[in-house]
């Protein structure tokens, strides 16, 4: 019983950690809908993301994930939150803000762990998306009817020095909406053991990207393939 109220106080902190390491507001952007979906797993996991007002009205927007669980998890997390945070103040490019963290990250993370992150800086007005990716799960654009991916080369934060990050970009147009999520999702399994799966959340957001809420759908159909008895697994973030 010891044992069991000293691993709930432990779950407590870490929960408490995350917590106060996430946005407590969701920057409105005039024509825009942000909408994060956030939902911690009982085992707390590494999930964060972040909005960054920068210079000239843009916003950086961030999803990642530190490996593990629980309180080594959620100080990970929490660190390179802040360190993300510092390096928007003083650079443009996600591609060097992403190769700037990893340069700290490497030598302060513990052993076996690392840290994938997906950032991309949005200008409102013109829909320009630039954004880079250090082995986090490929964001996707519902564009057409169908479901691009958001592709670039970068390896985990953490791992090892002196890594560089390809920088892409894109336009992001009137109707079109693009997801940033982590692997909560696509990882979850129904009762038989099947996974959720990358090629099912393509088919979703290709179908299904302009409708409605694309989040809001993608919650509903995690939950009826998980089944009411699903006990989740991981953390679960999306962003819209």
């Amino acid at each position: 019983m010891r044992e069991r109220e000293r691993v709930e106080q432990e779950l407590r902190v870490a929960r408490s950690i995350q917590q106060a390491s996430l946005p407590k507001d969701v920057p409105t952007l005039a024509g825009w809908q942000i909408t994060p979906y956030y939902q911690p797993a009982r085992e707390v996991g590494g999930d964060f993301y972040d909005f960054h007002l920068l210079p000239e009205g843009r916003l950086g927007l961030v999803v990642g994930d530190a490996t593990g669980k629980g309180v080594p998890a959620a100080l990970v997390m929490s660190t390179t939150c802040g360190m993300l945070r510092l390096a928007a103040q003083s650079s443009s490019s996600p591609g060097q803000m992403l190769r700037g963290v990893n340069e700290v990250l490497f030598p302060n993370i513990p052993q076996n762990m690392f840290v994938t992150c997906f950032y991309a800086i949005l200008d409102p007005r013109s829909g320009h998306l630039i954004y880079a990716n250090a082995g986090h799960d490929l964001p996707y654009l519902h564009r057409n009817g169908d479901a691009e991916e958001l592709r670039a080369r970068g390896m985990p934060l953490g791992l090892m020095p002196e890594m560089g990050y390809e920088e892409k970009e894109t336009i992001v147009h009137s109707g079109e909406a693009a997801l940033l999520y982590s692997d909560g999702l696509v990882e979850a399994h129904d009762p038989e053991g099947d996974m959720f799966g990358v090629p099912r959340l393509r088919t979703l957001i290709a179908e299904h990207g302009e409708k409605r809420s694309l989040g809001d759908l993608l919650l509903e159909e995690l939950y009826s393939f998980a089944g009411e008895k699903w006990e989740q697994e991981d953390d679960i973030t999306l962003l819209t």
